[in-house]
């Protein structure tokens, strides 16, 4: 852990006091607010009618009397551009509404820019525009503001509820980081004292009443029971240790003395305390931070603060880029920067501590998760090929090398641990094994559905992970082939693993199932369509007997059904394919010896 020696001053926007109060029931009194915000004691009353009589303003609508109940009404000035809101913080047991007007004229305040009004049944803490500040999805709050400089707004805060313990205004959004001292204008102001100063209390606060004229300086502070004299104190500047209202009393020589009041607040500033170093998995495991903030805040309260991690010093003491609890580390060694934030006033904050978080590295498993062996080959050695000896191996199989042997097919399974510590960090991976053999074709048939058609079908002694191939022709899952073109063809079975292949070479031809010699002129002769695809074709014609009848060859005429003259009868005969093949021999058709019938 490292502790940052720096000295945070910071002013502090909102907190909640009881015993004081400064608040304006009417619109045309309206307290000026900028980068000070005020602190308020609770309300009575509204006042003057600022809506003359109306029985409803925006979201805002008429109670028994008027639309006002108890009313506190405040203005402000916009100094720079950006994003800006609010958070109004009250007891969760009070109901509080609020309406704002972009104007300065309280006779024409038109709809109000943001509104709210609900009855707090949820019992929040805070409403407003923006975020609410405790991170929660809070139905009370409107959209940010997107403002301009020089933009005048009017703001109406309303108490409903029987209990009226008082509020307090925190503003809020980018356009405060970005211009700490200057998103609001404080011209708007005119008190020798300034506008109301609300301070983390590990600040310094003092009120500087200095007058060309002065005699004297009377300072008086009111805690809650009315302005009291401080004893002793006759300075020009006050120097501030507690809450309270300040008022200054200016003694000048021609008795046009001057009196002048403001609010001063002190919230609590946290600390954050110790956090212990982490060690991680980097296995994508989150590390749950919502652990971490009981280290960081100590004996406080969540409710009072929260805590938030960063990867910088600069976004920790910013407020930005906050990390989510939910942390996945990536790498061997980070450094986490931790930030405790009032919840009622972000501006009061420590971001002094830091932890880290060691990453213990997985090991890493390269190997193949498949593995396919042909079947002469009986055993195959899986696994990691270079050990590491901060490790340690074990397979699903019981080895504890981070190399085995197998002869069986299977899934095996290799748990790899790297232990630092009481944490253990394991990394796991399969390896699938398949034995495979190379394919056997057993059978080849053509079926002649008709002289255009035919079915080409490939059969194997034993089934496997194959693909089948006609010719050069893209490979396909089955070993059925359609209307092959006529002609010499090679039918190939791979294995896809690469063990092995098998191949035979085929003839298609067409030929018609049936001829009818009758001397009608029609399907007379019987011949074998595609034989020119071929060199040197014969067909030869048998009986069911086996007798030679006829020869086709290439240029033939066909058969026309009878034997030296005599026309035979009726039946099926059948016919054999010899051809010249592509390595000029003379070769007897494979899978060809299909029949014919002839009919009278």
């Amino acid at each position: 852990m490292t502790k940052y020696g720096v000295s945070i001053l910071v002013f502090c926007f909102f907190s909640i006091f009881t015993c004081f109060a400064q608040v304006s029931a009417d619109c045309a009194n309206a307290v000026p607010i900028c980068y000070n915000t005020p602190v308020n004691g609770g309300t009575n009353g509204y006042g003057i009618d600022d809506f003359n009589g109306a029985s409803i303003s925006g979201c805002i609508t008429q109670g028994s009397g008027t639309i006002e109940t108890n009313s506190a009404w405040y203005k402000f000035k916009t100094g720079e551009i950006g994003q800006l809101g609010f958070n109004i913080g009250f007891d969760t047991t009070e109901d509080w509404d609020f309406a704002l007007y972009r104007t300065s004229d309280c006779s024409t305040l038109g709809e109000p820019v943001r509104c709210n009004y609900f009855d707090n049944s949820d019992d929040s803490s805070f409403i407003g525009v923006g975020e609410d500040p405790t991170g929660i999805d809070n139905i009370q709050y409107d959209d940010w503001l997107d403002v301009e400089p020089g933009e005048e707004y009017l703001l109406m805060i309303n108490n409903f509820s029987n209990n009226n313990s008082g509020f307090s205004i925190q503003f809020s959004g980018n356009i405060f980081v970005e211009f700490p001292n200057s998103a609001l204008d404080c011209d708007i102001i005119d008190n020798l004292l300034g506008p109301p100063v609300i301070a983390c209390d590990n600040d310094t606060v003092v009120l500087d009443a200095t007058t060309v004229d002065a005699l004297d300086y009377e300072w008086y502070l009111d805690a809650g029971t009315g302005y009291q004299r401080i004893p002793g104190e006759s300075d020009p500047e006050l120097s501030i240790a507690v809450s309270g209202m300040y008022r200054v009393l200016v003694v000048r020589p021609l008795g046009n003395n001057l009196i002048s009041e403001t609010q001063v607040a002190y919230a609590p500033s946290p600390e954050t305390f110790s956090l212990e170093d982490e060690t991680a998995c980097l296995d994508g495991t989150a590390i749950d931070f919502n652990t971490k903030d009981a280290e960081a805040l100590g004996a406080q309260s969540p409710l009072d603060f929260r805590v938030s991690y960063h990867e910088s010093f600069e976004d920790a003491f910013d407020g930005a880029n906050a990390l989510s609890k939910e942390f996945i580390p990536a790498q061997v060694l980070q450094t986490k920067y931790v930030r405790t934030t009032s919840i009622e006033n972000s501006m009061c904050f420590d971001a002094s501590e830091t932890f880290d978080i060691n990453g213990i590295e997985l090991p890493i498993l390269d190997f193949d998760t498949e593995v396919f062996i042909c079947g002469d080959e009986p055993v195959v050695t899986i696994g990691q090929r270079i050990p590491d000896a901060n490790f340690t191996y074990e397979w699903s199989s019981g080895q504890t090398s981070s190399l085995i042997t197998v002869a069986e097919p299977g899934v095996y399974t290799l748990s790899v641990t790297n232990i630092q510590g009481l944490i253990q960090c394991i990394t796991v991976r399969s390896v699938t094994v398949v034995f495979s053999s190379p394919p056997i074709i057993s059978d080849v048939t053509v079926e002649y559905e008709d002289d255009a058609s035919n079915v080409v079908n490939v059969f194997l002694e034993e089934n496997g992970d194959f693909e089948f191939q006609v010719d050069n022709e893209t490979p396909q899952d089955s070993g059925v082939f359609n209307n092959l073109f006529p002609g010499e063809h090679t039918i190939t079975v791979r294995d896809v693993n690469g063990c092995g292949s098998d191949s035979r070479d085929i003839v298609v031809v067409g030929f018609p199932k049936f001829f009818t010699p009758n001397g009608d002129n029609v399907n007379d002769a019987w011949k074998v369509d595609g034989l020119s695809a071929l060199d040197n074709p014969v067909i030869t014609i048998y009986d069911r007997y086996g007798k030679l009848l006829y020869q086709i060859v290439e240029n033939s005429t066909g058969w026309n059904g009878s034997f030296n003259g005599a026309l035979l009868p009726e039946s099926d005969y059948w016919f054999k394919l010899t051809y010249t093949n592509s390595l000029g021999e003379n070769t007897k058709a494979s899978y060809i010896n299909n029949h014919f019938t002839l009919k009278r």
